[in-house]
């Protein structure tokens, strides 16, 4: 079964190849073959910030700080259980402080570190919603809220060709140019989305939408611990219109857990993905991305809880009631980023993974679909101000649906009972440059069926945030 499940992966990513493919080869009437400087939509200038940055190119220091205030009002909700969004009338208030540091070694190499502290809360604790409504929400309430450090990675550009192309110095790379082709190592500790299923429209908790299922695919369980980094091994390969990367990753020990497994012949993750640029709008580049992964880690089945409960081993359906083990759970995505103009972009994600393990590492999804728009102020005069509407309808598969409607808990999720539907998630902000590197924004979110429930809610969801950027 082991190996079907391998070749039923290594099928479909030949399959997402192929696609990838006939992308590439879009009659040449819609994929206008143009210079680079040309294809890409106008971005915008670098944000503004508080305090300015060592103009020393060899040496990155920025700091942030994210605070996002969330309330809901009570709504309808005829029972609840341990997992549940409360109906009652709540607020709470996250925050996040990072400060970057970088050193670049050579024209070839750099160090990065970057230490967090967070703290506060989300509402409900972020359970009850598989589109939880705060990304910045550590899913543990009972880790220490002292400093960590979040990434800490080597940084190896191995040049394949002399020709060289502008790069935008950022957190993550501190180099102003780089070789057009390439190979990119990194190694150390990250976040795999800081590198993967990345959308210039819908990424950034601290500027653009807050909603877990918006800013990353909710059915990609990608191996983080709770707060959301693991130990990574990366390799990308850089070409002029297109990018390749692979990812070897450590799990948790437990779902949602905060100690990972560094026994990689018991658990790890393997990362791919394909990035095509192509101008299907003339002078426009858009970007597709394919996704692949497949984790390897201590997961239940759903349908084995069930039918141990049935045959009365539990006195309900528990995911976790297995000795230690290693399954296998994988997935699918794509993700793209289309610029209309100078100032206005439509980007989605579809994303799908195979239901049967229990979710492990990210959100309980088994499969979304989002479509939204993003927009700068430049039409309006005010450059540095953002907006944006999206829609994400998520779902999980009918064993998933099963264990949670006999009772069973998931580590978001778990009312009871569920008269299941999808979970349907509308999101929109707006984010102000009111001065330097502040940047307060309002958002608004609207989710109908939380946790998949018909019998509960709507609830709706308003949002304050205060971004500084040092």
């Amino acid at each position: 079964m082991r190996v079907l499940h391998l070749e039923l992966f290594f099928v479909a990513w030949v399959l997402a190849a192929a696609f990838a493919a006939a992308f590439w080869l879009l009659p040449a009437a819609y994929c206008q073959d143009q210079e680079k400087d040309d294809q890409r939509a106008t971005e915008p200038d670098p944000a503004p910030v508080i305090f300015p940055h060592p103009e020393n190119d060899r040496i990155w220091i920025s700091g942030q700080a994210n605070f996002i205030s969330q309330w809901h009002p009570a709504f309808h909700s005829p029972y609840q259980g341990p997992n549940s969004l409360p109906p009652q009338a709540q607020d709470a208030t996250s925050r996040v402080l990072t400060l970057f540091t970088g050193l670049r070694l050579s024209s070839t190499s750099e160090l990065i570190c970057d230490v967090q502290e967070s703290g506060g809360h989300g509402i409900g604790e972020a359970l009850g919603l598989a589109g939880v409504t705060n990304l910045d929400v550590v899913r543990n309430t009972t880790l220490s809220r002292a400093p960590y450090v979040a990434r800490l990675m080597v940084h190896q550009i191995i040049p394949l060709s002399r020709e060289k192309e502008t790069s935008e110095r950022t957190p993550f790379s501190l180099f102003r140019e780089l070789p057009r082709r390439r190979i990119e190592i990194r190694f150390g500790k990250l976040g795999i989305v800081d590198f993967f299923d990345v959308n210039r429209y819908g990424s950034d908790t601290n500027f653009q939408f807050m909603n877990w299922t918006v800013d990353n695919s909710g059915a990609y369980d990608y191996a983080a611990d709770t707060r959301g980094f693991t130990y990574v091994a990366m390799f990308e390969y850089h070409d002029r219109h297109w990018t390749a990367r692979f990812a070897e990753a450590l799990m948790p020990k437990v779902a949602n857990g905060i100690h990972l497994d560094a026994d990689l012949a018991r658990a790890h993750s393997e990362n791919m993905e394909l990035e095509i640029h192509r101008a299907v709008i003339p002078k426009r580049e858009g970007i597709l991305r394919l996704l692949a992964y497949v984790n390897h880690a201590n997961m239940g089945s759903y349908r084995q809880a069930i039918d141990n409960f049935r045959a009365g081993l539990t006195p309900l359906p528990d995911i976790t009631a297995h000795p230690l083990q290693t399954t296998i759970k994988y997935g699918f995505g794509a993700n793209f980023e289309l610029p209309l103009n100078d100032w206005l972009g439509l980007f989605g994600r579809w994303g799908w993974n195979e239901g049967r393990h229990e979710s492990y590492a990210y959100t309980e999804v088994d499969e979304t679909a989002l479509l939204g728009l993003g927009a700068s102020g430049v039409r309006w005069g005010r450059k540095f101000d953002r907006v944006g509407l999206a829609f994400v309808s998520n779902g999980i598969s009918r064993d998933h649906q099963q264990y949670l409607a006999l009772g069973g808990l998931g580590f978001l999720l778990g009312d009871g009972r569920l008269n299941y539907g999808r979970e349907n998630i509308i999101e929109t902000y707006y984010t102000l440059h009111a001065w330097r590197g502040a940047y307060p924004s309002f958002g608004l979110q609207y989710v109908a069926h939380p946790g998949y429930n018909r019998d509960r809610g709507p609830v709706l969801v308003p949002t304050l945030r205060l971004h500084l950027e040092f």
